[in-house]
């Protein structure tokens, strides 16, 4: 029996049987018009030509701009460049003053804040693994609005303020929690990056201390339901990987291969905690040939999942438009393989 898409993403989430492996693309908007050029659909039409079974949704609200347009304000009231594929942010709006009190915090009772997600929600049914969006979930909200650097010296020299500050997300964040769960979702995709390329961004005991406790509160409203969460942490966060299955962690994204070993995950994790991504956007999707993608599919596949479950299979971050529409090809023929 062929199963719907959520109910395939469930399942392998949970290391139950499935009839094949799901499977994700996420991408950047200029390669999703690239992509949906090369491909002959609209954009809107992309998920479904690429087989996707995750649909996460977003708020709504009217960004913000700078008067030279440089800068889209999110909800937070961080500034991005809109210049940049990915994200950077250009203003930190609580740089130059440390003021909670005074701060303009977004409204999560705004009655329009789900408008959208709303619709999308009825329109899909089980066509996808419908989960609300809450990236820049911690870490990366207070130094998106304090700033990175400030944030980094004040996690040592002043983590009350730190701590206070990540109070305040918390509190908005399981208002806005508690009206997704209302809509009926399928469960949580949280993003929060803690890793660089050879360690955590700062010390383990730091996180455990700070920013551990605020993350179960934000899980607890989901696994309290019996629904899975996803996180995804970009860099080697090893260290941290036991606390976040501690702390009830699903599944983990994106088991990026230049970081973190797959072998040794499978090992200390297989039971425990499921996987999404894998396939590296680093190296071999952007520089690899068609087969070295392909290869690359199936070593993970092995690794993650010899039993055929536990792995939502994907490129291991939002592709950019440095990926050749060749190995895009290839890694969707490797999931047809695969599966």
């Amino acid at each position: 029996m062929e199963l719907t898409r959520s109910e395939r993403v469930r399942r392998a989430l949970t290391y139950q049987e499935v009839d094949r492996l799901p499977t994700q693309f996420n991408y950047t908007g200029s390669m999703g018009q690239a992509m949906a050029d090369h491909f002959g659909v609209e954009v809107a039409d992309l998920p479904e030509r690429l087989d996707n079974h995750l649909a996460r949704l977003d708020l709504t609200y009217e960004p913000r701009y700078s008067e030279d347009g440089a800068v889209r304000f999110d909800w937070w009231g961080a500034g991005h460049d809109t210049h940049e594929e990915g994200y950077y942010i250009r203003v930190a709006p609580l740089a130059d003053n440390r003021d909670l009190d005074t701060y303009d915090w977004p409204d999560p009772y705004d009655p329009h804040l789900l408008d959208e997600a709303k619709s999308f929600r009825e329109r899909v049914g089980d066509a996808a693994f419908v989960v609300p969006n809450v990236g820049w979930a911690l870490f990366e909200r207070v130094w998106s609005l304090r700033g990175f650097e400030n944030t980094l010296l004040e996690l040592a020299l002043d983590p009350t303020y730190i701590g206070e500050l990540m109070d305040r997300i918390v509190e908005i964040r399981l208002v806005v929690i508690e009206r997704y769960l209302e809509l009926g979702v399928d469960g949580a995709y949280f993003g929060d990056d803690y890793g660089a390329q050879v360690s955590t961004l700062f010390s383990p005991v730091t996180w455990r201390e700070i920013v551990k406790p605020r993350l179960a509160r934000l899980f607890e409203p989901f696994l309290d339901r019996g629904l899975p969460v996803m996180m995804h942490s970009d860099g080697d966060i090893a260290s941290v990987v036991p606390d976040l299955v501690e702390i009830g962690l699903t599944a983990l994204n994106p088991v990026q291969p230049e970081v973190v070993d797959h072998r040794w995950l499978r090992q200390e994790f297989a039971g425990k905690l499921a996987f999404y991504g894998g396939v590296s956007t680093q190296t071999v999707l952007p520089y690899g040939t068609p087969e070295e993608v392909k290869d690359a599919a199936r070593r993970c596949v092995a690794d993650l999942a010899p039993n055929g479950t536990g792995l939502m299979l994907a490129p291991s971050h939002r592709m950019l438009s440095d990926i050749p529409m060749a190995n895009i090809e290839a890694l969707m023929e490797a999931m047809e393989e695969l599966a």
